[in-house]
Order: structure tokens, then sequence, then C-alpha cells
């Protein structure tokens, strides 16, 4: 195909029907241009599966789960993953098609992402016992592919920085760590004895093997406009969770506190126990955070959030005044999630910054460093301000 006529091939495919007298399109590009015109329509948008030259034009999916599992196969066929993910998700905004996600079959056929366990784990009181099942394998399957992204880094990370904390120069023997005591000594080396004089030893402090070294909090807004957020969060956190250094404590809140940290064990389970939409009583969540608090200076309490507060936002600040002046380390993220800074109440933003907890939105995949950051009691604004992450203003 030659230049000319690829560029008119992509103007086609852009504007859709209005622009039919540009060419012909082959069939694999009527297949293209029937699926993106079934869901954005435009100048006389051809129903999915309809041939380009036939029948009645209207835009829409259709009410038939026949007709969308052909448009779901169409667009997994002709578009890369990071698009179907996007169409599937402007389809079920666009077209209402949330009650044709609870058919098994229909199900069984998209393309697991975030998003969509975010749409299940909404409707999970509505999902009907025949579906229940496959509704939880997708969320299993976006789990695991969570999992597998993220938890090896996140371990290595908290091991890390609680083993820095750890440091001690009086080891036991057991518990030298050689690479760095010879490393620490080089200086000293005697080249005529061909003896390496130690002065310094380096180690880790023995840790009890039933106490944990850190605390960490996290209390996770489960309004609407908060879904990918808590699905990390729930995923992060059972990642957590199974480490013995680390006590970990997952708290969802809208109007009202529930804690999960029971369900940590699985967070599948953990976000079917989630009540996603609803109102946000931020103050109420911290204040329950703050009763969890048992070593302030051994805690780092991460409030996920976009600060829409509906509860009293003054007291929200005095309870986050107290708890930064009592040592614990108060992180507020403004998203967790790979769609970048969302809408968010700046000015709340802005005074819980000044207060000393540090606002802003971060990505799953920086969250490891993060919280390693926050585990050594470093400074968190620092760390982002020098990761390009703006702290919210």
């Amino acid at each position: 195909m030659t230049g000319d006529a690829e560029r008119q091939r992509r103007w086609r495919l852009l504007l859709g029907a209005a622009a039919e007298g540009m060419g012909e399109l082959g069939e694999d590009d009527q297949r293209r241009d029937a699926a993106l015109t079934g869901l954005y329509g435009g100048g006389g948008a051809r129903t999915v599966g309809e041939a380009p030259n036939g029948g009645k034009r209207s835009a829409g999916l259709g009410s038939s789960a026949p007709v969308l599992h052909r448009w779901l196969g169409d667009v997994r066929k002709y578009f890369p993953t990071s698009v179907v993910q996007v169409m599937q998700k402007d389809a079920v905004e666009k077209l209402g098609l949330r009650q044709l996600l609870l058919e098994p079959e229909l199900l069984s056929s998209v393309e697991p992402d975030v998003s969509l366990v975010g749409t299940l784990v909404s409707l999970s009181s509505a999902i009907p016992a025949r579906t229940r099942e496959t509704a939880r394998a997708v969320v299993r399957k976006v789990v695991e592919d969570i999992e597998r992204r993220l938890a090896d880094r996140l371990m290595a990370a908290v091991h890390g920085a609680i083993d820095h904390s750890q440091r001690t120069r009086r080891p036991r023997p057991a518990d030298v760590d050689w690479p760095t005591t010879i490393k620490a000594n080089l200086r000293h080396y005697q080249p005529d004895q061909r003896t390496l004089v130690v002065e310094t030893l380096a180690g880790r402090k023995r840790r009890s093997r039933s106490a944990a070294l850190r605390d960490v909090i996290l209390l996770v807004d489960q309004s609407g406009s908060m879904a990918d957020s808590v699905v990390y969060s729930a995923v992060l956190g059972a990642s957590l969770a199974s480490l013995k250094s680390i006590d970990t404590k997952l708290v969802v809140f809208d109007t009202e506190v529930v804690d999960l940290t029971e369900t940590l064990d699985d967070p599948v389970d953990l976000l079917f126990s989630t009540q996603l939409g609803g109102g946000t009583d931020i103050n109420r969540a911290v204040a329950y955070g703050q009763s969890l608090v048992r070593r302030p200076t051994d805690t780092v309490m991460v409030l996920i959030s976009d600060l829409y507060e509906g509860g009293v936002a003054r007291e929200l600040q005095r309870r986050v005044r107290e708890l930064v002046a009592s040592g614990v380390t108060v992180v507020v993220l403004l998203a967790l999630s790979d769609s970048g800074t969302p809408s968010y109440d700046h000015e709340l933003a802005a005074k819980l910054s000044d207060l000393g907890a540090p606002a802003f939105a971060c990505t799953p995949d920086r969250f490891p460093d993060l919280l390693a950051t926050a585990l050594r009691r470093e400074d968190v604004a620092t760390w982002a301000e020098q990761s390009g992450i703006p702290v919210g203003r």
C-alpha cells in the first residue's frame, strides 16, 4: 500500500462513516470500523456486527448478548490490549452495559483489567449466583497479574528499609554482615601480613520472631471515584500482610468505616467485601486509624483518598496534626492508580501537606519505593519531588 493510500485509509477509519467517499475498506478494516462506530457512533454510525453497506444505521451495541459478544471478539482481534481495555471501559460507561457484564458467557470473554474489577466489585451485591464464580475468576486473574508485577518489588523494598533501619555496630557473631564489614575496614588492611584488621563491625539487630518492627495502616477511600485505588490497595496490602516484619492494617471507608484486616490473606475476598460508591467521611476514618496506633514512631499511616471530605475537615486537620506531632509518618495518596493525578480537593491537600502529611498521587509501580522511604523515616515530600511527583498544593 502506497503512502497516500495508507494515509487515506487511516483518515477513513478515524472519521468513520462520514468519510465513506474516501475509499473502500478491506474486510479487516470494515470490522475495525464497525467496532469503533458501534461504540463511539458519529455520522451515520453502524450497529456493531452489521455490514458497512447494509441495514439500518444507528450507534450503539444494542441489548443482545450475542451481538456484544461478537463486538468484544472483534475488539480483541483488531486492537492491542491497551486499546481493548479503554474501549471496554468506554462501553460500560457510555452504553449502559453493566447488566450484560453479569452474564457468565459474556463476562468470561472480556479482557480483564483493573477498571473491570472495579465495575464488578461495585456490582457485587447484584451479581446473580450463576455469574458469581465467573466474576471471582476474572477478579482473581487481575489480582494475580498485579501480584506478579509488584509483590516481589514491594517485599524487597520493605526488607531493605527495615534492614537498613536495624543496622548496628555491635552485632552478635551470627548477625555480622561480612561484605559490609570488610568494605568498611579495607583501609586497615596490612599488606605485609596479608591481614585485615577489623575495627568496626556491621550487622543487623536480631529480630524478635513474635514482634513486627513496623506498623502500616492503610486507610482506603471506597467512594466510586477511587475504584482503581481500592483494587491496588487490596493487593499491595495482602502482600504486606505476608511479611512478619510489618504489622499491616487495612481499613476501607465511605461514610462508614470497615476494618478488613482479617481478610488480607485473600485480596479477592477483600475486594468483594468493599462497598464501592457512596459518600465520604475521612475524619471518621482517620479517627479510627488513630485508635490503631500503638507505637507512633514505628507507624506509617497511608490515607488513600481524593480528599473530598463529607465529614468535618477541621477535625480531620486536627487529627493529622496530632498524629504527625506524635511521631507517626502520615502520607496522603490522592490516588493509587495508573491513571495519573485525579480530581481532588486542592485546598485540603495543601493544608495537610503543610501539617507534615504530604499529599500526591502515586502509581502502583512507585508505591514500594514510597513505602520504603516512609519506613526509613526519611522525608517523603522530598522523595516525591525528586521523583518528579508534584506534592498537592
